[in-house]
């Protein structure tokens, strides 16, 4: 495989990629919070995309993967910028943009405000909002005055090692919030959620459906399925999703 390139940002930030030219829309794999661009679903896309023909893009946002910065430094709003440099630097047309985890909320930050470069998108276990209803919500009170007095906390995973979560990343997180304004999709959308995953409910995923507006908008629940949501049949349904929001299937 070659060497990954790197996008330098006006953020300041050098961003790492791959991306190949192919026929549009560019799929765009957004991955999750401490994720990187070599992940299964990331991996296993690029080549389901090559097979196709399909012009493809993954990145690590800054504090991941191979890219600049450190994870404990970065926030939402952070990748959210990363997200738009790297589209708007390393594609053209439209995107479908397919999110896993926190790439979802940064699928739904991206649709929002581009909503005219986006021609579908899949979401894989969509995390919207979690700084605040998850990490925030959760924190005893303890863990709420060490998060002002020292800045950071530290937070297990059911996945990787604990998370340290900054102030900055709480504090910047209200600002990217999705689900207490209106957010309208005007494209299809294939919504993928586990019932196993401990990382995020099918309730939230639920209230994600109820919330958004969009005229073609649908959410698979996949019994016993877990947050990874990688293994052999679950990427067969993220293919499957891509190929129905293109309409390929109709």
């Amino acid at each position: 495989m070659p060497d990954a390139q790197y996008l330098d940002t006006p953020q300041g930030r050098r961003i790492a990629y791959h991306r190949f030219e192919g026929t549009g829309p560019w799929l765009v794999f957004l991955g999750g919070l401490k994720s990187d661009m070599e992940g299964t679903k990331a991996i296993h896309l690029q080549e389901w995309a090559r097979a196709r023909g399909q012009a493809f893009l993954r990145f690590d946002y800054s504090g991941h993967g191979i890219s600049s910065g450190t994870f404990e430094e970065g926030c939402i709003g952070d990748w959210a910028e990363d997200t738009f440099e790297a589209i708007n630097a390393l594609t053209s047309g439209q995107v479908l943009l397919v999110g896993s985890s926190m790439g979802g909320w940064q699928s739904l930050l991206f649709a929002r405000d581009h909503s005219e470069r986006v021609a579908g998108l899949v979401t894989i276990a969509a995390a919207p909002d979690f700084t605040e209803d998850g990490y925030w919500a959760s924190f005893t009170d303890a863990q709420k005055e060490k998060l002002e007095v020292e800045g950071k906390v530290e937070i297990p995973s059911d996945y990787m090692e604990p998370y340290i979560i900054s102030k900055r990343m709480i504090v910047d997180g209200r600002k990217q919030l999705v689900l207490r304004s209106p957010l309208d999709l005007p494209f299809p959308v294939r919504m993928l959620q586990g019932t196993a995953d401990t990382a995020v409910s099918t309730e939230r995923a639920v209230t994600l459906l109820e919330h958004a507006t969009s005229p073609d908008m649908r959410l698979t629940l996949v019994k016993d399925a877990d947050h990874r949501f990688s293994d052999g049949p679950c990427l067969g349904m993220i293919e499957d999703a891509i190929v129905d929001v293109l309409g390929e299937g109709r």
